[in-house]
């Protein structure tokens, strides 16, 4: 494999440099105006609106391995070229999710993207696959067109291709690369999520508390084992069309984890967060399209678990 200056990679960066804020003056509400939803308080639709500032597309051309991550690009750049460059990462391994962007449009983590899998050669077409997505070929098969020789080394005036960088969609973008989140984890932060027992202490026969209170058998354990590594990153919503649309919606993510606590056998609430997403703006919005399965970093499928949840609250 050729050393990191022998091959390059261009990367496109959606920039954004938010205005400046003002003060803003108080205005009386509009008898017209559409009320709000359990899950959408006027500031929470206010916070998803995309902010007022500068936009454009900034290029960064810059010496690079088909193995090195885009994260591992963006620290270069940030380092030896332009300092100024805002974007958000924490462990660099793919469990904080902190780090979710849109990558030539689809939403992912930095930190686990590769320049092998996301560059693509200028002039490729999109494919749709299977399941009516669309892919970018990134001209790096085993035809001619590839950039790479039947050794898999690069020539030095190579380019592995570009990559186009974007904030996370569905979420209005605070600086560069950097998505506002909160909605969506205040969303989460609704539906209580946390375990809540009946509070009652287990004692044994002897009157003793019982270590073994909260025992459960491994059928138990999975049924919400899976979804436990929920990370919160983002990824889901900003694939769902409905969510990254603007439209009314709690979101795939918030209603994972309803769903894990619904599902645990310890948990005593289970109707009452039943209730609280069978509205008009929960399980109702979902259009069953599945594109929140697609890039979960985790490994959950949002889209099957989706449907297991509404059929659940349905079904009640």
């Amino acid at each position: 494999m050729a050393e990191a200056n022998n091959t390059t990679v261009t990367l496109k960066v959606h920039r954004f440099t938010p205005r400046p804020e003002r003060a803003e003056r108080a205005r009386g509400g509009s008898p017209f105006a559409r009320k709000s939803s359990p899950f959408g308080s006027g500031s929470d639709s206010a916070a998803r609106r995309r902010p007022r500032g500068k936009q454009w597309v900034q290029e960064y051309t810059i010496p690079a391995r088909p193995e090195d991550t885009i994260l591992d690009c963006l620290l270069a750049i940030k380092r030896t070229v332009d300092p100024t460059l805002a974007f958000r990462y924490s462990c660099g391994h793919g469990m904080c999710g902190s780090d979710a962007v849109a990558i030539n449009g689809t939403p992912t983590l930095l930190c686990t993207a590769s320049i092998r899998d996301w560059a693509k050669q200028p002039g490729a077409l999109p494919q749709v696959d299977d399941e009516g997505f669309r892919h970018i070929d990134n001209g790096q098969d085993e035809s001619s067109d590839s950039p790479a020789d039947a050794d898999g080394a690069y020539e030095a005036t190579d380019s592995l291709g570009v990559i186009e960088l974007a904030p996370l969609p569905g979420f209005p973008p605070q600086r560069d690369l950097i998505a506002d989140i909160d909605p969506m984890l205040n969303q989460i932060r609704k539906l209580t999520p946390y375990l809540e027992a009946d509070g009652v202490l287990a004692t044994t026969a002897e009157g003793k508390v019982n270590a073994f209170e909260y025992l459960q058998h491994p059928e138990q354990l999975a049924k919400y084992e899976t979804l436990s590594n929920c990370i919160a990153c983002g990824v889901c919503e900003g694939s769902c069309p409905v969510f990254a649309g603007g439209d009314a919606f709690i979101g795939p993510a918030a209603l994972i984890w309803a769903s894990r606590f619904i599902n645990d056998s310890r948990d005593t609430k289970a109707m009452e967060r039943m209730d609280a997403i069978d509205t008009a703006d929960g399980v109702a919005a979902c259009q069953s399209v599945r594109a929140c399965s697609r890039h979960c970093p985790r490994g959950i499928d949002v889209g099957e678990e989706m449907w297991q949840i509404v059929a659940k609250v349905r079904e009640r």
